[in-house]
C-alpha cells in the first residue's frame, strides 16, 4: 500500500534562506512543465541544505553518542548493584517524568526562540550536570540519590532539546527529503547506538574493576560525555538558522501560546489519535522494554563480568537491528504508507513482547531484542515525518512538545507498576502480558472507526501541497465520518 506523494513544499519564510531559481531555456522538445517543477524545487530548497543537515546531525549524532554511554553505564549499575525492580523504576520517574514537565514550556520556546541555540544551551546544561556529578563522586561520595537527581537534570534539558531537534529537522530540509533524511538520521543514530553499548561494556568493565564495582566506576563515562557534548555544540554552531518567529515580535504571551497549542492538539481529532498510539506504545511496549536488564541478569545470571557483557551484547543486538531497520526504511520505504507502517509495527512490538518472555535461553533473547530494534524505526521514522507533513512550521515545536510529554509520561507511568510487580512477579509473565495487551489493544484502535478514518487522513494529508492543506486535510478525513 502507498501514499501519493507529497508536492515539494518550501520552508517557512522566517527559516533558511532559500536559493534563487535559476533561469532555465528550455530545448525544443523538452517537457516545460518538468523544467518548470525542477526550478520551483530549486528555489523551495534552503541554501546549503545538505551542508547544514550533515553538521547538525553530525553534532547531534556526536553528542547522543556521549549521552548513551550515561545512560546505558548508570542503568546497568543500577541493575548490577541493586537488581530491584523498584530501584528501576525510580531511575525510570526520575529520568523521564521532568522531561514530560519541561516539554510543556520546551515546545512554545522552540516556536518562539531560535532553534539552535535552545539546543546548544540544553547540551551545554546537561553537560555541566554530568561534570559536577563526576567531580563529586571523585570525592568519594556516591548516593543513588545523586545519580537520581542527575538523572532529572538530564532530563529536564530533554524536555527543552527534544521538541527543538525535531523541529528543526524539517526547517533546514526540503520537504520531498524529508522522509529520507528522517531514515538516514535513524540510520546514524542506530550505528552510534551499536558503537555505545560496546565501548560502555569496555569503559564500564575495566571502571568496575579498577574501582570495584562502586559508582565511581561511572567517572570515565561522564568525562567522555562533556567531551562529546563540547563536540556537538561546536558542530551546531557552524549551522545558520533563523527563528520561525522572533519572541519580542509575537502578538501574545508564553501562556496565551501553550494554551493555543493545547487547543490546536485538542481539536485535532488526527493528532489525538496519533499521540493516543504512542501512549498506547510507551506504556504498554516501551515501559517493560527497561525490565529486559534486570531479566537478564536475573533469569540468564552468569556472574559480573559476564553480566556486563551479556547487557553490552544485548544493546548492541538492539542497535543493529535499529541501524538495519533504519536503512531499509530510508532505502525502500520512503514512499510507503505512513500509517501503514506505523500500526503494523505497533503490533509486531506485541508479538516481540511475548516472545521476549517465553525465551528459553539467552541467545533467543538476544535475537528477539534485535527483531525490536529492526521494528523501531519502522514505526519512529514515519511517526515523525507525518507529523513534520501534517503540522504547520510554527506550531512544530508545541507538537513535538506534546509528543515528549506523551512519552516522558508513559514511560516512567508504565514502569511505576511494573517496576514493583517485577519483585513479586517474573518479568517473563510481565511482558507476556503486556505483549499480548499491546496487540488488542493497538488492534482495537485501528479496527474502530477513529482508526479507519485516521488511515484515510494519512492518506488525504499526503496529497496536501503545504502543512495548512496537509492539517486541515487530515483533520477533515477524521471528521467526515469516511
Amino acid at each position: 500500500m502507498r501514499d501519493d506523494d507529497a508536492p515539494p513544499r518550501g520552508d517557512d519564510d522566517h527559516g533558511a534562506s532559500a536559493q534563487q531559481a535559476p533561469s532555465v531555456e528550455v530545448p525544443a522538445g523538452t517537457d516545460a512543465a518538468a523544467v518548470g517543477g525542477e526550478a520551483a524545487n530549486a528555489a523551495a530548497d534552503p541554501a546549503h541544505w545538505l551542508r547544514n543537515v550533515v553538521l547538525f546531525l553530525g553534532g547531534q549524532t556526536v553528542s547522543l553518542f556521549g549521552s548513551m554511554l550515561v545512560q546505558y553505564t548508570v542503568f546497568w549499575y543500577l541493575t548490577l548493584t541493586y537488581q530491584r525492580g523498584d530501584i528501576m523504576a525510580l531511575a525510570a520517574v526520575f529520568g523521564f517524568l521532568p522531561q514530560a514537565i519541561v516539554s510543556i514550556f520546551g515546545g512554545v520556546w522552540a516556536d518562539r526562540h531560535n532553534r539552535k541555540y535552545l539546543i546548544m544551551a540544553a547540551d551545554a546544561a546537561i553537560a555541566l550536570t554530568t561534570l559536577a556529578l563526576a567531580v563529586i563522586m571523585m570525592t568519594g561520595y556516591d548516593g543513588v540519590w545523586l545519580i537520581f537527581l542527575t538523572l532529572a537534570i538530564r532530563s529536564a534539558g530533554a524536555g527543552i532539546q527534544t521538541p527543538a531537534v525535531s523541529a528543526l529537522i524539517p526547517q533546514i530540509t526540503p520537504a520531498r527529503n524529508l522522509m529520507r533524511i528522517n531514515g538516514i538520521n535513524g540510520s546514524i543514530q542506530s550505528a552510534m547506538a551499536l558503537l555505545a553499548p560496546a565501548a560502555a561494556g569496555a569503559v564500564f568493565a575495566w571502571a568496575a574493576t579498577a574501582w570495584g564495582g562502586s559508582a565511581a566506576s561511572l567517572i570515565p563515562i561522564f568525562f567522555i560525555d562533556v567531551v562529546t557534548a563540547a563536540i556537538g555544540i561546536l558542530l551546531l554552531a557552524f549551522v545558520p538558522v533563523a527563528a520561525v518567529r522572533r519572541a519580542a515580535d509575537a502578538p501574545t504571551g508564553y501562556f496565551a501560546d501553550l494554551v493555543e497549542g493545547v487547543r490546536y492538539v485538542a481539536h485535532h481529532a488526527f493528532l489525538r489519535w496519533l499521540l493516543a498510539l504512542f501512549a498506547i506504545i510507551f506504556l504498554l511496549t516501551v515501559a517493560p522494554s527497561n525490565l529486559t536488564p534486570l531479566m537478564l541478569v536475573r533469569s540468564f545470571d552468569a556472574g559480573e563480568q559476564q553480566n556486563i557483557t551479556n547487557l553490552a551484547v544485548l544493546e548492541i543486538a538492539f542497535s543493529v537491528g535499529m541501524m538495519l531497520g533504519g536503512i531499509v526504511v530510508a532505502s525502500f520505504f520512503a514512499k510507503r504508507s505512513r500509517i501503514g507502517m506505523i500500526v503494523t509495527s505497533a503490533l509486531v512490538f506485541g508479538l516481540l513482547a511475548v516472545g521476549m518472555g517465553l525465551s528459553p535461553n539467552v541467545w533467543v533473547f538476544f535475537a528477539f531484542m534485535f527483531l525490536v530494534g529492526l521494528a523501531v524505526p519502522f514505526f519512529s521514522t514515519p511517526s515523525f515525518t507525518l507529523l513534520q507533513e501534517t503540522v504547520e512550521p510554527e506550531r512544530q515545536g508545541r507538537v513535538f512538545g506534546f509528543v515528549g510529554i506523551v512519552m516522558a509520561v508513559a514511560m516512567p507511568l508504565g514502569m511505576s507498576v511494573l517496576g514493583p510487580l517485577a519483585d513479586v512477579v517474573a518479568i517473563e509473565v510481565l511482558l507476556v502480558a503486556t505483549g499480548i495487551l499491546t496487540f488488542v489493544v493497538v488492534a482495537a484502535a485501528v479496527g474502530l472507526p477513529v482508526g479507519r478514518r485516521a488511515v484515510q487522513a494519512a492518506r488525504d494529508a499526503s496529497r496536501a501541497e503545504d502543512p495548512v492543506a496537509a492539517a486541515a486535510a487530515a483533520d477533515v478525513a477524521m471528521h467526515d465520518g469516511r
